[in-house]
């Protein structure tokens, strides 16, 4: 199914889109791409008054806050580079988008974002970011058991997998929302809704 529709309060929440992420190699979409892509569904939002948020992953330098349990991956060690958690130029600078600040994969557990949506009457989400089968998904994930409509733009975000992502996009995704192209969803953003 692809995108049919954008209620009324539709939010687009922007998963992980900073320094420190975007320097990653991306696939099957450019990172670059996916920013710029991301920038055009942004300036349509805020053009609409729609709310933007930008979410944003980060650690306290001595790990005290890391997600605790087993795992098979190896953890984070070292201090991270000066502003690697900052938002990307390109997004950042709008004293109207709401920013989220998550130490977990999803943007849900932990934060204030449910909160802030619920105050602005959200009822749907468009997400877009990285990576596709991580950050993106969890968010993506947590949002339907919210219970909020969700909508992926599938080429304004990007894995470090290409099959992580095709499954994230063509397996998981049509359970948990509408999927589109940025396109698709910007035609959309432009049509009268109430």
């Amino acid at each position: 199914m692809s995108v049919t529709t954008l209620d009324p309060h539709t939010a687009l929440v922007v998963i992980d889109l900073q320094n420190g992420v975007v320097t990653a190699p991306g696939t099957p979409h450019p990172v670059g791409e996916v920013v710029a892509r991301t920038v055009e569904l942004a300036e349509a939002f805020r053009a609409d008054g729609a709310p933007v948020v930008l979410v944003r992953v980060t650690f306290s330098p001595d790990g005290a806050d890391a997600v605790p349990g087993r795992t098979q991956a190896p953890r984070r060690t070292g201090t991270p580079p000066e502003g690697w958690d900052a938002i990307v130029d390109a997004l950042a600078g709008h004293p109207e988008d709401i920013v989220v600040t998550k130490r977990n994969w999803g943007a849900f557990h932990g934060t204030d974002l449910d909160l802030q949506l619920r105050r602005r009457g959200v009822t749907q989400i468009v997400l877009a970011g990285v990576a596709t089968s991580i950050g993106v998904e969890s968010t993506a994930r947590a949002a339907h058991e919210h219970g909020y409509h969700v909508t992926l733009a599938t080429d304004a975000m990007t894995d470090l997998d290409a099959d992580a992502h095709h499954n994230s996009v063509e397996r998981i995704f049509p359970r948990l929302g509408e999927t589109g192209t940025t396109a698709e969803i910007l035609e959309l953003v432009a049509k009268p809704r109430g």
